[in-house]
């Protein structure tokens, strides 16, 4: 039943892609090569992506990308790269801002009583690598080839973005708690226009508005309101994080459209949908994986600068 599932949804993206005929396939190509280049800088290179089992290409990714059957684990991560910043806003931080930044400024000493360093559970964190990996090339990567080949570009165009669009309202809403207004409105902006004139997602005419897509989670909310140096911390099947992001998880949980979808076969279809076509842009990612001298210290160091620069972003924006 849930094979029939993901089968009906992926012909059905299939059909809508298929009806826009050569030129939604002239913008496939050059929205994954602007992916893959955007990879490869500091500001948005996403190993996190790559290894999670959940891999997202941001998925946000990325995700999430990112794998358990949970409804929200891959809503959360695999967020398409966008080098765009977030507008400035003046509005002042909420007062549960001012609250959050006594008590939680630095997690390994707050929670641990000691301080730690960027890593200071190296030996668990790559046991837990070791294993995602194991499962990534087990699973999540002979998938995503399947997927590459069968799929046409468009249509994975179409897939990326579809998931891309049940993401923002969770982004609007860390907008708003990180005293963004303005670009809050303009991301229900987005949503509003791609979920009609898009179709459901599928496309997205918001751009070509003018309408900038961001990608914002409750762990970085949880960084501007003031919990910012954080351990880095693998987790099963999720891949890397930090305590702050971990916690964030269950921030973000209640507002993924995947979680609210009472039939439980869809809702796995959905999220091997995601995974499937998340893990398959990072492809090109596995060879660097492989030539690295240590892939798990080159995926932490690049993950960590990566989200050191998402929250930057945001603690600037925010003032």
């Amino acid at each position: 039943m849930k094979t029939l599932c993901l089968f009906g949804i992926i012909m059905f993206v299939l059909a809508i892609s298929a009806c826009a005929g050569h030129s939604v396939k002239s913008q496939a190509a050059p929205m994954r090569l602007t992916a893959e280049v955007q990879q490869a800088t500091p500001e948005s290179f996403r190993p996190q992506d790559a290894l999670n089992a959940t891999a997202t290409r941001e998925a946000d990714g990325a995700g999430t990308a990112e794998l358990p059957a949970t409804s929200s684990v891959l809503t959360i991560e695999t967020p398409i790269p966008d080098k765009n910043s977030p507008s400035h806003s003046s509005s002042e931080p909420t007062q549960a801002s001012a609250d959050f930044s006594t008590t939680a400024t630095e997690d390994a000493d707050t929670i641990y009583g000691e301080k730690g360093g960027n890593d200071p559970w190296e030996g668990y964190n790559r046991r837990i690598y070791s294993f995602n990996n194991t499962f990534d090339k087990a699973i999540a990567r002979p998938l995503a080839i399947a997927y590459e080949k069968v799929m046409p570009d468009p249509a994975q165009v179409s897939v990326t973005r579809f998931f891309g669009n049940l993401r923002e309202p969770a982004t609007a809403v860390n907008q708003a708690l990180q005293g963004r207004p303005v670009n809050a409105l303009r991301t229900l902006g987005r949503v509003v226009v791609n979920s009609t004139v898009g179709v459901a997602g599928l496309f997205d005419p918001a751009t070509h508005f003018g309408m900038q897509r961001d990608h914002e989670d409750f762990g970085q909310t949880l960084a501007v309101w003031g919990w910012r140096d954080s351990r880095y911390f693998v987790m099963p099947l999720l891949g890397p994080r930090t305590v702050r992001d971990t916690v964030g998880i269950f921030g973000d949980q209640p507002l993924s459209p995947i979680g609210s979808v009472d039939n439980s076969a869809v809702a796995y279809s959905l999220n091997v949908l995601q995974l499937t076509d998340a893990r398959a842009h990072l492809l090109p990612m596995d060879d660097t994986r492989r030539e690295a001298l240590d892939e798990y210290l080159m995926v932490r160091d690049a993950w960590m600068q990566r989200r050191s620069y998402q929250i930057e972003k945001d603690l600037r924006s925010s003032n």
